[in-house]
């Protein structure tokens, strides 16, 4: 395991999202607030879709700053929700983006459905949820954004903790892909795995060593447990595996503009650990 955390100065941020999936800002916004920063640079990773990727490196190159392609896959484990990264992934790579058109036409049909049972007891359309965003992936933020702006709640956590969660009689399951399959759908298209926030405190059970191993000979290439959703108590199985089997460890922000409370680049990786993606994918830039 190479640790690739680094002091609030300099580095990559190799999570955020932009309002392309369910973030609140354009890809351009997100490099120009790197720069501002003192990033030197980023990997822009909406969910299922690459669109923003032109936008980001155009505005990275702006700014002066490094941008490193990557996506997150809306995954399952064990019937578990986790998500996947995968950086510098083909985008001629059809095989992997015919899997996630499913998943985003899935999460289309999800929402709609979920809008049409809060509708029952919110005055909320699906009309109004879909009004305003730009997103290729639709999901439950959206849904959580429109009933804070039409005044129900305070901010999207709330949504989420109160109604959006999956014991929420307005919850509709979705599909996803299976994470293994996902790994290697990633790994044929030229990129690198890495597992997104395993231990979030939003889960009700951590990822175990026993599953990473079980990650690992699916092709797993790394697991980002510098994240400051991470449950600090859950991470020492998941360090001790990681140094065991030479997962690389990232570190990122998952920034979501005003969709999440976390700040971009509070948790940044090395360029030595950018650098050792770039060897290794399809598309480094």
């Amino acid at each position: 395991m190479t640790s690739s955390a680094v002091e609030l100065s300099g580095g990559y941020d190799l999570h955020t999202h932009s309002l392309i999936s369910d973030g609140t800002t354009r890809p351009a916004e997100i490099a120009a607030e790197a720069a501002a920063l003192g990033l030197e640079g980023f990997s822009l990773t909406d969910h299922d879709t690459i669109e923003g990727w032109d936008e980001a490196r155009t505005a990275a190159r702006a700014h002066g700053i490094d941008f490193l392609p990557g996506i997150e896959v809306t995954t399952r484990h064990n019937w578990k929700s986790r998500h996947l990264l995968g950086y510098g992934v083909d985008p001629r790579a059809d095989e992997l983006f015919e899997g996630l058109q499913r998943v985003r036409d899935a999460r289309f049909t999800r929402a709609r459905r979920m809008v049409e049972l809060l509708a029952a007891d919110f005055d909320i359309s699906w009309e109004y949820v879909m009004g305003s965003t730009e997103t290729i992936a639709v999901g439950r933020p959206h849904i959580a954004d429109a009933l804070v702006e039409a005044g129900y709640f305070a901010d999207r956590s709330q949504v989420f903790a109160e109604v959006l969660h999956p014991r929420s009689p307005y919850y509709v399951p979705t599909y996803a892909l299976e994470m293994p399959d996902a790994i290697a759908l990633v790994r044929r298209a030229g990129g690198l795995p890495v597992l997104a926030h395993p231990v979030a405190v939003r889960q009700s059970t951590p990822v175990t060593p026993a599953i990473v191993r079980e990650l690992v000979e699916a092709g797993l290439w790394g697991i980002e447990l510098e994240h400051p959703e991470n449950r600090e108590d859950w991470l020492p199985p998941l360090r001790k595996v990681a140094a065991e089997l030479g997962l690389e460890v990232t570190a990122s922000s998952d920034y979501h503009g005003e969709g999440k409370p976390n700040r971009l680049g509070e948790k940044r990786s090395s360029r030595d650990l950018v650098e050792r993606i770039r060897s290794q994918v399809a598309t480094p830039q």
